[in-house]
């Protein structure tokens, strides 16, 4: 077993009963989205554990080698060419090493959400379609479905019970959108529950999809 990723975690209340484990994009870090957690509007919900990891620092070949937090590889722009399905499977145990360390902590996949931001939300898919449980759900942020035909023949049945939010930016230069409603659509045809959003920005998040988040999560926790 590889070693527990690093972590920041803050707790809406005392002993918490569900989680939310969010994953960062390249070259960002744990830091990134816990600014966002005070601007959810979790009112009524029960206390919640978010669980914000680091990436493994690796040397990304897009970005001339110049090491950095990575999920995994990105070898071409044209993120769906070349994919790093080594990194991509080696990051997926590192996110269930997370999941099993709620678990012994008293929280079931059930009240577990997987979420993340650009590779970390290829990461949420990566990892959520191949869970044996079903979770609380996928929370998908200006991001897309990776191995998309190893994912086919890998989804779980027990994986389309999770319900999966899908947010992108109509004008974003890093991940075109058209990335995001093929897998939208690809999730549709496989027959999992999408709640689809797009945004008038780019490669970031808007105070329009904070309200439609915090709304997604008092639905699936409440």
């Amino acid at each position: 077993m590889s070693h527990l990723l690093q972590t920041i975690e803050r707790e809406t209340g005392p002993n918490p009963t569900a989680a939310v484990i969010w994953m960062h994009g390249l070259g960002a870090d744990a830091n990134d989205f816990v600014p966002l957690v005070p601007e959810l509007d979790l009112a009524g919900l029960p206390p919640i554990r978010f669980i914000f990891p680091n990436a493994d620092t690796m040397p990304v070949t897009v970005n001339g080698g110049y090491v950095m937090r990575s999920w995994y590889d990105i070898v071409a722009t044209d993120l769906g060419r070349q994919e790093d399905e080594a990194g991509l499977r080696a990051s997926q145990a590192k996110v269930e090493a997370l999941i099993a360390r709620e678990n012994a902590r008293g929280i079931p996949n059930l009240r577990i959400i997987l979420a993340g931001f650009s590779q970390g939300c290829a990461m949420t898919l990566q990892t959520g379609l191949r869970q044996s449980a079903p979770l609380a759900g996928l929370m998908c942020l200006s991001g897309y479905l990776p191995i998309a035909a190893k994912a086919a023949a890998e989804r779980t049945a027990a994986s389309q019970q999770t319900p999966v939010f899908l947010a992108h930016g109509r004008m974003d230069p890093v991940v075109p959108i058209a990335r995001a409603t093929a897998s939208r659509d690809l999730l549709l045809q496989w027959g999992y529950q999408v709640e689809w959003h797009e945004y008038p920005m780019q490669h970031s998040v808007c105070q329009e999809e904070v309200r439609h988040i915090g709304a997604w999560l008092r639905r699936v926790l409440g």
